[in-house]
C-alpha cells in the first residue's frame, strides 16, 4: 500500500496545501500537508475553536521548510465529520487514529492550548508513536485557571464583538502596542489562503471544545514524570487565557523539558515572536 503522506510532490507552502481526507476512527478527518517527502513529520493540533485556516501560515512554512507538517482538524471541526468530543482523551484517541492512517509510525507533535492538552494525553497513551513534544500555550491537567478559561474569555470575546474585531485580538496579545500590532499581523496572515479554505467551527462544536477544556482542568492531575520525551514548552510571559505559571509547572514536572518564555507576549505569544520561535523549534526538533 503506498504511503498517503508520499503519494504526492511536495507542497512548499500553507497557502497552496490543498484540503486532504482521511477515515479514521468511524469519521472522515480533513488534514493538510507539507514539506518534504521525508523526514520526521510534525503534527499540528490547534486551540479551542480553530479550523485548518487557523494555523499561523509563517510557523508552519517555517517549519515545512525542513521537515513533513501535517495540520489535523479534530473530530466535529472544521470539514471534519462527527461530533465534537466533550473530553481531551478522546481528542487524544482520534488524533493516534489519524496519525496511524496515515501510515505513520513515529511523528513530533506541536500542540497549541487545547492541542496540548491533546498533545500531553497522546504521549502518554502511545510514547513509542511520539520522538518530540512542542506544547505552545498550554498547561497540564488540573492546572491552575484551565477550568476558569471560558469565564476569563467570555468577556473579551464580548468585547471582540461590540468593537469588530476577532476575539483572538484581545485574547491572545497584550494592551502593549508592540503586542497589538503583532495582533493586526497575525490575523492578516490567516486571511492569506483565499482558496480551499475550511468551514468555520459551528457554535456546538466551540462550546463543546469549551466543557472539554474545563474538565481538563478539573481533572486529577496527570504523571508528566512519565513522559521521557525531550520537551520544549513555551509560552508569552502574560498569558491571560492559560495563565503562564502552567508553562513553568510543565517545565518543572517533565523530565527533560526546555522552556522559553516571551516577555511582553500574551496567549500568542509564539504568534507575536514567530521568527523566533521557528528558530527555537527548529533547532530543538534537529539537536
Amino acid at each position: 500500500m503506498s504511503h498517503p503522506l508520499q503519494e504526492t510532490a511536495s507542497i512548499e507552502k500553507w497557502i497552496d496545501a490543498p484540503t486532504r481526507r482521511v477515515d479514521a476512527a468511524g469519521t472522515t478527518f480533513v488534514y493538510r500537508r507539507l514539506g518534504p517527502a521525508s523526514g520526521v513529520p510534525v503534527i499540528l493540533l490547534n486551540h479551542w475553536g480553530a479550523v485548518l485556516d487557523n494555523f499561523d501560515p509563517r510557523i508552519v512554512d517555517g517549519l515545512a521548510a525542513s521537515r513533513p507538517v501535517v495540520a489535523i482538524d479534530y473530530r466535529g471541526v472544521g470539514a471534519s465529520g462527527g461530533k465534537a468530543p466533550l473530553t481531551v482523551a478522546e481528542m487524544a484517541e482520534d488524533a493516534i487514529a489519524v496519525i496511524r492512517a496515515l501510515g505513520l509510525e513515529e511523528v513530533d507533535l506541536m500542540g497549541f492550548s487545547l492541542g496540548g492538552f491533546v498533545a500531553q494525553d497522546i504521549v502518554l497513551k502511545e510514547p513509542n508513536l511520539i520522538r518530540k513534544l512542542i506544547l505552545a500555550g498550554t498547561g497540564p491537567a488540573g492546572g491552575k485557571g484551565i477550568e476558569q478559561v471560558g469565564p476569563a474569555s467570555w468577556p473579551l470575546i464580548i468585547k471582540a464583538m461590540l468593537t469588530f474585531r476577532d476575539p483572538k485580538y484581545y485574547l491572545f496579545f497584550t494592551s502593549a502596542a508592540n503586542s497589538r500590532r503583532a495582533a493586526k499581523e497575525f490575523l492578516e496572515r490567516l486571511k492569506e489562503r483565499k482558496a480551499d479554505r475550511d468551514k468555520p467551527i459551528a457554535m456546538g462544536a466551540f462550546l463543546r471544545q469549551l466543557k472539554a477544556i474545563k474538565a481538563w482542568g478539573k481533572q486529577a492531575p496527570q504523571d508528566l514524570t512519565a513522559i521521557p520525551k525531550p520537551v520544549l514548552v513555551a509560552n508569552g510571559d502574560q498569558d491571560l487565557m492559560v495563565p503562564s505559571s502552567n508553562s513553568i509547572d510543565l517545565a518543572r514536572r517533565l523530565p527533560h523539558a526546555e522552556l522559553v518564555l516571551y516577555e511582553d507576549a500574551g496567549h500568542g505569544g509564539i504568534f507575536q515572536n514567530h521568527e523566533a520561535f521557528v528558530k527555537k523549534a527548529l533547532a530543538f526538533l534537529d539537536a
